[in-house]
């Protein structure tokens, strides 16, 4: 995999957060943090894609059906029993 080297900019803030995140030990350099940062990112808006998905799924699989919870809840206990964890 290559690299490429990146300039940024961080406030005076930022850069005591990210220097307390490397003192304590969880970072050894700035690279690494941000390089997490982006790393979550990306596995956020994967997620973010994953529920959109579903969400149009839901909404293309026709329409809504009445739901009863309380018969819902009968048939469930008739079918599984009543179970004690």
């Amino acid at each position: 995999m290559g690299t490429k080297r990146k300039t940024i900019t961080v406030t005076d803030q930022q850069n005591s957060w990210i220097k307390a995140r490397i003192t304590a030990g969880e970072f050894t350099n700035d690279s690494e943090y941000i390089r997490d940062l982006i790393r979550r990112d990306q596995s956020s808006q994967a997620d973010i894609g994953a529920i959109r998905a579903a969400l149009v799924e839901g909404e293309q699989s026709g329409e809504p059906q009445s739901f009863n919870a309380s018969s819902f809840k009968k048939e469930m206990l008739a079918k599984h029993g009543k179970r004690h964890g």
